[in-house]
């Protein structure tokens, strides 16, 4: 609503009296509202043609605020330890003082004095000035209540100062109380949450403790992540879901292809980041050698810090936190990397599938592992030997969700596997990282849940993609960017047969109809919806465009992914027609008769470029 309009409505009233003119102003205000309307909408989606490219998460928070997706929201109650509910706010935040007291109390030993020279460059005020730039806007404040929006407004002198506070703590490891503190804010996982086991907690620190933590974390950083297995597609520069994703289903098909069986098993950990130990985090940085200053000012925040929990406007008493990386720190992420990567590591010399003469037995996003093996007896040693790592490492397989698949040309084959005497459930499905996984190794299940996805939340913004108001350029664009992505999560990975490619292009035509209003009844054909929309059928295209993009990069790249895609896997073909791949349906589109003359084009940025260009009828 601008400023034009609100002034336009305080004279429409004032002209109550007078029907004409009233009327004039009413048609203006329509007018300057559909205007607004279009503009704001036309806004939205050029963000989202920016985070797309540059912050994916980013653009999917905004989709989900435009189509209006409801957050879990608290009950404003809790559950007390015996059972009883509680409603009073002081006795609800003693609950959380009791449970955070309970969650993050370990056994751990004292803090060592670390005497002599510490090795490590002074802090420079451009690493300070990088360090705020990249604090991210409109986050909740933490114990200083200073927001982002504030410390970036800071001139050259506020600038000096910072950076001659961070550089004293930096050269004598002495971090200020106020630093050290945190803020918990406890985000329930569903609705109707009473149990503070069913909640997230959140850290929120100072603004200065954000900034010292991402100077170190770009020290560290350089250190861990040479150390992390090509295996872990979480929190790794280049890599993703999609990786992690890709990777599975080219084993599965891959494996099919040579009638193989692959038992799965996907590990679910209890509450991974809080159960991490101080000092075995502190030991494996040690390991790497990484600078003593850094290294202090890890030990000293981890061994000082202090946490109290917020519920709206009041905060319990502040304790101790003595386990856990925190959840919102900049550091947590490659910590818990670094922490977890001595569980898969463990695991090298034994059996899983055998791929151009690897033997690969998990794949992992972050804590989502999943263990993989050709038959039943190893990968019930795989999940042994992840069982006594993880309780050494202070975590915890969750028995009850961790769960086990067999892929296989043969049907009703049992998978009796156990964790601590406990039998392990076996599914017909299983979510993988926001993908389908079926015991058949196909596609279609996914694809069906992706487009059902598409389809309720094209309904969500109905109001706004079937306006006749605003213009068809805007809501195609709209379409693009909010719906579209929902669809196409996961299609890098996917074998696309003829009876998919209807379905993906009868989803498009149903999109294009409800624009247009188009009732179920009318002899419209989809050759008039398509000039009336003034476009043509290109999902199909973007699909295969994307899945080509995709194997062009990891191509090039020369890591695993690369490996399972084009490694030997030892085997025999069954006899007949085989089953269609994804890399056939790919180079097929690509106008290429071989997948090795496809892939070996790869290299060459340019002429891969051009392939896919001239495959999508626009050339160069």
């Amino acid at each position: 609503m601008t400023e034009d309009i609100l002034n336009l409505m305080d004279t429409r009233r004032k002209a109550k009296g007078e029907q004409e003119e009233f009327e004039s102003i009413q048609r203006e205000v329509r007018r300057k509202c559909e205007e607004g309307k279009e503009a704001w909408l036309s806004e939205k989606c050029r963000e989202i043609d920016t985070f797309q490219r540059q912050a994916p998460n980013t653009m999917y928070r905004n989709a989900e605020e435009l189509m209006g997706k409801k957050k879990a929201s608290s009950t404003g109650c809790l559950k007390a330890k015996n059972g009883e509910i509680i409603m009073e706010k002081d006795k609800i935040l003693e609950r959380w003082s009791e449970y955070i007291k309970e969650l993050f109390d370990d056994e751990r030993k004292e803090i060592e004095v670390m005497k002599g020279n510490f090795a490590g460059p002074p802090i420079l005020k451009d690493e300070v000035r990088t360090a705020i730039w990249k604090i991210k806007n409109g986050k909740a404040t933490g114990p200083d209540n200073i927001a982002a929006e504030q410390i970036k407004t800071l001139d050259e002198f506020g600038i000096n100062k910072i950076t001659e506070l961070l550089d004293e703590i930096y050269e004598t490891g002495e971090i200020p109380k106020d630093m050290l503190k945190s803020i918990f804010i406890a985000l329930p996982k569903k609705d109707g949450a009473t149990e503070c086991e069913l909640h997230r907690t959140i850290s929120l620190m100072s603004q200065v403790t954000k900034i010292l933590l991402r100077i170190v974390m770009m020290g560290v950083r350089n250190k861990i992540r040479p150390d992390i297995g090509d295996t872990q597609c979480g929190f790794v520069q280049g890599k993703g879901t999609t990786n992690a994703v890709y990777m599975l289903r080219m084993i599965i098909e891959r494996a099919f292809e040579m009638q193989k069986d692959i038992y799965l098993c996907f590990i679910d950990y209890a509450k991974a980041f809080d159960r991490v130990k101080h000092w075995e985090m502190i030991k494996q940085l040690k390991q790497l050698h990484v600078d003593d200053k850094d290294l202090r000012i890890i030990k000293n925040i981890y061994w000082q810090q202090t946490a109290a929990v917020r519920i709206e406007n009041e905060t319990s008493p502040f304790q101790m936190i003595k386990r856990e990386v925190r959840q919102g720190c900049v550091l947590s992420p490659d910590l818990f990397n670094l922490y977890s990567e001595s569980i898969p590591r463990n695991l090298d010399e034994y059996r899983g599938i055998r791929i151009g003469g690897r033997m690969i037995n998990n794949l992992r996003y972050a804590d989502d592992t999943v263990f993989i093996a050709e038959n039943k007896e190893d990968l019930q040693k795989l999940i042994d030997i992840a069982a006594t790592e993880s309780k050494r490492m202070g975590l915890e397989l969750n028995k009850k969700k961790t769960e086990v698949m067999v892929i296989s040309r043969r049907s009703n084959l049992n998978a009796d596997l156990f964790v601590d005497g406990t039998k392990l459930k076996q599914r017909d499905s299983f979510k993988y990282l926001g993908t389908i996984i079926t015991p058949d190794g196909k596609n279609h299940t996914e694809i069906k849940a992706r487009i059902a996805q598409a389809r309720t939340n094209f309904q969500k913004i109905k109001l706004l993609l079937t306006n006749n108001k605003i213009t068809i350029t805007t809501r195609k664009r709209a379409l693009q960017c909010y719906i579209e992505p929902i669809l196409m999560y996961g299609c890098e990975a996917w074998t696309i047969t003829k009876e998919i490619q209807r379905k993906i292009e009868a989803a498009e035509m149903w999109f294009f109809r409800r624009m247009l209003r188009v009732p179920w009844t009318a002899r419209k054909t989809n050759e008039e919806v398509l000039k009336e929309t003034e476009t043509t059928r290109s999902l199909m295209n973007r699909i295969q465009r994307r899945q080509a993009k995709f194997v062009g990069h990891i191509m090039r790249r020369e890591g695993l992914e690369n490996l399972i895609t084009t490694g030997r896997m030892e085997g025999k073909k069954s006899r007949g027609r085989q089953k269609e791949k994804m890399l056939h349906g790919m180079t097929s589109w690509m106008g290429t008769k071989r997948v090795t003359d496809a892939l070996s084009e790869t290299w060459d940025r340019e002429s891969w470029k051009v392939m896919i260009a001239n495959a999508k009828g626009q050339g160069t």
